[in-house]
């Protein structure tokens, strides 16, 4: 088993960001001046490796011959693997150094959605804990200079018939998964090795859509993401990862949009989510596995995105024990009736840990459902472990909404941290209730307008 990956000398800039003098600062340009200096998208030589090439047909099985492209392409010294116009159909893509999986502008990527296809199992998380469990449909391990570029649809095939099921909710039943899920926890608490934590086919963990773990210098282009069977973009443990242009629908549950978990320097930029979870979910592993492998998320920056559908606009948590810190979003905009917040943060005393240095400015916010920021301290375990949860330093400043159902939704408990949150030069009009805070600390309001929603007359 390799093992986990660190980070050496990991950041003058986070240093820096933890020193008093920087704690004040609304918006540190320069710290974000520096992150954005890191963040390198791989070049790729220019040469193509056509799948047609290596026997590829349309509406067909492309599995072998994508591999075989994908290895030819490596193998010369990178280029681009060419999906071309039309529907291929395919299971999983293991990508490799140097190349750039490039899907064509009227290209379809279609992956089955039969389990058996996903095996061997290989080392993955599965929400913040390390198991070997089924493929991603597109996998990346230990690999450099990887890509997935161009204007085509890549298909993850999942529905309520098949990966969607393994999660569905009957009334006083629990899901299809949830045994396995607790069995993963309890492998994680009693430091199971992660080689023995074997899931995969006959059990019912669903695999994400586009994996690279333990990778340096990612590149996700320009594709658009539908049916995924979980989280869709979900980078772990790397470094220098940019994800931009991307569209994704997919409204299945735990349908994330893109969660980097213990990576860093990531830029996610021009991006549109409409998902079935939290469009954005920045994370950094689950209880005692996470602090095992005690890598934190940090040096994030999300620009000129848009959030429709879901839980939460940008996120962080709820697998947060291995820490998160220096996130910087602007210009975005977030509106649904089905979004219910815009700025989310969650964990509990089970999952722990630290979250600061956290910036947020010039977002337009249409509708959020619930509120625009959301603590939730009492997510799942709640207060029932002995690892308090601290979020401090969020500055959030020139948000403007038009409809909430509140400003602040914040709940703590004694001996959580919730500490230096500060909302100034924002305008939040629409809001149907008060704000609902709980053991909420120290928020600081400076300059907020807040008009309540006009009453029909009946």
């Amino acid at each position: 088993m390799a093992p986990p990956l660190k980070f050496p000398g990991s950041c003058l800039f986070a240093f820096c960001l933890l020193t008093a003098p920087c704690i004040g600062q609304d918006w540190p340009a320069a710290g974000a001046k520096e992150i954005l200096a890191r963040i390198k998208a791989p070049q790729f030589p220019e040469r193509d490796f056509p799948i047609t090439d290596f026997g590829a047909a349309a509406d067909a099985d492309c599995t072998g011959a994508i591999s075989k492209a994908i290895a030819a392409c490596n193998s010369a010294g990178g280029g681009r693997v060419l999906i071309p116009d039309g529907v291929w159909l395919t299971g999983p893509v293991h990508l490799k150094s140097n190349v750039n999986l490039h899907l064509a502008d009227h290209a379809t990527l279609r992956f089955t959605a039969a389990p058996e296809r996903y095996m061997p199992a290989v080392l993955t998380r599965f929400e913040g804990i390390e198991c070997m469990n089924f493929s991603p449909l597109i996998y990346a391990f230990g690999q450099e200079n990887i890509a997935v570029t161009g204007s085509g649809t890549l298909d993850g095939s999942a529905s309520l018939e098949n990966w969607w099921a393994w999660c569905a909710r009957e009334a006083g039943k629990e899901t299809t998964q949830t045994r396995d899920r607790k069995q993963l926890d309890q492998e994680g608490a009693n430091g199971t090795p992660v080689d023995q934590r074997i899931f995969g086919l006959g059990h019912f963990l669903r695999p994400n859509f586009i994996q690279p773990y333990r990778c340096a210098n990612v590149l996700i282009e320009g594709v658009t993401i539908i049916h995924s069977p979980m989280w869709e973009i979900h980078p772990v443990l790397s470094t220098n990862v940019t994800v931009r242009g991307v569209a994704i629908r997919s409204l299945g549950a735990n349908n994330d949009g893109c969660d980097p978990e213990s990576c860093r320097d990531v830029l996610i930029e021009d991006c549109v989510f409409q998902t079935g979870d939290d469009c954005i979910a920045i994370k950094s592993g689950r209880n005692d596995d996470g602090r095992r492998v005690g890598a934190p998320t940090e040096n994030v920056i999300i620009r000129r995105c848009a959030m429709k559908d879901g839980h939460g606009g940008v996120t962080i948590g709820s697998e947060i024990s291995g820490d998160c810190r220096n996130v910087f979003v602007e210009d975005c905009k977030m509106d649904s009736p089905s979004l219910e917040r815009a700025f989310r943060f969650k964990s509990n005393a089970v999952r722990g840990g630290v979250i600061e240095n956290v910036f947020v400015r010039n977002v337009q916010i249409g509708r959020v459902v619930r509120a625009v920021l959301s603590v939730e301290f009492d997510y799942e375990e709640g207060a029932n472990g002995p690892f308090k949860p601290v979020l401090r330093n969020v500055r959030i400043e020139n948000v403007k909404g038009e409809s909430s159902g509140r400003v602040l939704a914040i709940t703590g408990f004694p001996g959580a941290i919730i500490e230096g949150v500060r909302l100034r030069d924002c305008v939040f009009r629409g809001v149907e209730a008060a704000d609902m805070l709980k053991n909420a600390g120290a928020i600081e309001l400076q300059n907020v307008t807040i008009e309540p929603a006009k009453k029909e007359k009946k």
